[in-house]
């Protein structure tokens, strides 16, 4: 399933995902102002706003229900006038189930977001945030060695070969 979704993600939408990257099922995408590094996971059925621009480094691990937006609109406007920003996502970074990253974030080397957080503004490298909207919690080793890069058989969390 991966070879098809990921042919149409890269030749059609023309969306650079890296080597050992996997954007999994029921993800919706909109905007093509994507890229995904190496060995970095996007899990089901996340919303993916590359209306204005979404960077993902390496060994980046997006859980399942994620929202990351890049584009709204100025509630003041009387012309329901567009704005938004970039979002990048640095590497080793961990964004946990449900979480919301709205426009103009930056994430630093090594972030977790916890569960169900609003990330409203950026945060420096290894911070760990939760809430909403998301606030320091602690901070995080910085000792990251992993490969987040995970394949299952369609809509499961089987993996091939017993892995």
């Amino acid at each position: 399933m991966y070879v098809v979704r990921h042919f149409y993600l890269r030749k059609i939408l023309k969306i650079r995902i890296g080597k050992k990257s996997s954007v999994h099922m029921g993800c919706f995408i909109t905007g093509r102002n994507i890229r995904i590094g190496d060995n970095s996971v996007v899990n089901r059925n996340c919303f993916l706003d590359g209306r204005v621009g979404i960077d993902i480094g390496d060994n980046a691990s997006v859980s399942a229900h994620t929202f990351i937006v890049t584009l709204g609109h100025d509630v003041q406007s009387p012309e329901f006038a567009t704005v938004g920003g970039k979002v990048l996502i640095a590497d080793y970074c961990w964004i946990g189930i449900r979480a919301t990253i709205l426009p103009n974030v930056n994430l630093g080397k090594g972030c977790v977001v916890g569960a169900g957080s609003m990330v409203t503004k950026s945060f420096e490298d290894f911070s760990i945030v939760a809430g909403n909207p998301a606030k320091i919690i602690g901070k995080r080793t910085k000792d990251l060695r992993y490969n987040p890069a995970y394949f299952p058989l369609f809509n499961s969390d089987i993996l091939p070969n017993n892995q």
